[in-house]
């Protein structure tokens, strides 16, 4: 019982200790800027917006390609059914109309 005790003790006190660690203020910074300066102002300039079009421009791109592959590959995929149906049909009739029941029985 006595051991449960303390190890009870123990969580409490580490709880304790890191609720103290994040309560503590954190000292700010003195800027050290000229008092001129807004950061309300401050924006990234000509470099920012040529990468950010850059992105723009390449996901743009990456989006109109990934819809060219996907409605290729369900072309060739209806392409491909269509193929199949075709060739049941001829199948079937390459057996003959009595065939149909014949593969039923098998």
């Amino acid at each position: 019982m006595s051991l449960v005790v303390s190890a009870s003790a123990g969580i409490h006190t580490a709880i304790g200790t890191a609720l103290g660690w994040l309560a503590e203020v954190t000292p700010e910074p003195t800027p050290t800027t000229a008092p001129a300066f807004n950061p309300d102002t401050v924006t990234p300039g000509t470099i920012g917006f040529i990468v950010t079009l850059g992105v723009m421009v390449l996901a743009v791109l990456l989006i109109i390609d990934m819809t060219r592959r996907v409605r290729r590959v369900n072309m060739r995929a209806q392409v491909a059914e269509k193929l199949d149906a075709e060739e049941a049909a001829r199948a079937a009739a390459d057996r003959g109309p009595g065939a149909k029941g014949l593969d039923a029985k098998k």
